[in-house]
């Protein structure tokens, strides 16, 4: 029997627990030997906004008390209370730091083994600064949890984002910076540190090398120097440092064309299995076009299985019920597949 997954609450504010509870219900496949980090009161508050007065939560003590949990009831173990709810669709210090608590939990038990994977629910960027934290979201909170863990410097154990969906995978070279640092960031350095983690961390999921696209930054992937030299000074360089190295790496592709070359279709391969991005919205917007009820977010380069949908908190529908749990569904199954290749 595989440990138990973890999912986060997410911001209480948000549609992180209707999500959940959604799951709960119609994916019962999915989330079996899965329980919530988080509060019973919210989730409680979430199964009730669905129209479910009868879809059960369930207290536990420990993580591995959810193998007794029968299917389409929700096991919480109790992170953190609320003595009373957080509004729906309102920034706060206390949902953000909610939030926060159940991430810091539960990625403290995947790095001592307790569990087999987290899957975070969305938390709301501004109400996790409002709480005080000094991460910009999920992904430099546990790059930094990690680094801690293992006793190194935050430099030490280097991170990436990785959107996927069965279509088309994206790996970003930098994460949440604003377009002009992104900029600086695309340095030789970063570039071929991500394409090495995007070699390793597909390649463990894949069972084989992947065959690597690289975004360039500029329109026409620079034309030859004539829209930017980025491409012939840093990005160039790094992809011949990592093909010498094996790595199945090609490019730089113009970026509006390299994802429809990797997207895969119905009976066919794309032409990458990964495409390498040098910014946030560059890899992110081709990758949610295609549908961000399928998308999920994965983090590299952790020793930990961290997975999330693709969706922010939705604070313009939290407390409504309308919100679409297929995100979530995904990013379960993806942490449970991921898990079972490290196992």
């Amino acid at each position: 029997m595989m440990q138990p997954i973890a999912i986060t609450l997410g911001d209480p504010a948000g549609i992180g627990p209707e999500t959940i509870a959604k799951a709960f219900r119609d994916a019962p496949d999915a989330t079996q030997g899965c329980f919530v980090a988080g509060d019973v009161g919210t989730m409680r508050r979430a199964a009730q906004l669905l129209g479910q007065p009868g879809l059960p939560v369930a207290l536990i003590g420990a993580s591995a008390e959810v193998w007794a949990v029968p299917p389409r009831c929700i096991p919480v173990l109790q992170i953190t209370e609320l003595l009373a709810p957080v509004p729906h669709g309102q920034i706060s210090a206390l949902a953000g730091k909610v939030a926060a608590d159940c991430v810091l939990w539960a990625s403290r038990a995947a790095l001592r083994g307790e569990i087999a994977a987290l899957v975070t629910a969305p938390l709301h960027k501004e109400a996790l600064a409002a709480a005080g934290l000094p991460y910009p979201g999920h992904t430099e909170l546990l790059q930094a949890e990690a680094a801690a863990h293992l006793d190194k410097p935050l430099a030490e154990v280097p991170v990436r984002m990785m959107l996927a969906n069965d279509e088309l995978r994206t790996v970003l070279v930098s994460i949440h910076m604003s377009l002009r640092n992104a900029i600086e960031a695309v340095t030789f350095d970063n570039v071929l540190q991500t394409l090495r983690i995007t070699h390793r961390s597909v390649g463990a999921a894949l069972g084989r090398a992947p065959r690597i696209g690289v975004a360039g930054l500029n329109p026409h992937a620079g034309e030859g120097g004539l829209f930017g030299f980025e491409e012939i000074d840093t990005i160039i360089p790094a992809i011949q440092a990592a093909q010498a190295e094996g790595l199945d790496v090609h490019g730089p592709y113009a970026p509006d064309t390299v994802f429809m070359r990797a997207r895969a279709k119905p009976g066919q391969a794309g032409e990458f299995d990964v495409v390498v991005a040098m910014y946030h919205d560059q890899g992110l917007i081709p990758v949610k076009y295609l549908g961000v009820e399928q998308g999920v977010n994965v983090t590299l380069g952790l020793p930990l299985v961290r997975t999330s949908p693709d969706h922010g908190t939705a604070f313009d529908i939290a407390g409504t019920g309308v919100a679409d749990a297929s995100s979530l569904v995904a990013a379960i199954r993806m942490a449970r597949r991921l898990s079972q290749v490290q196992a």
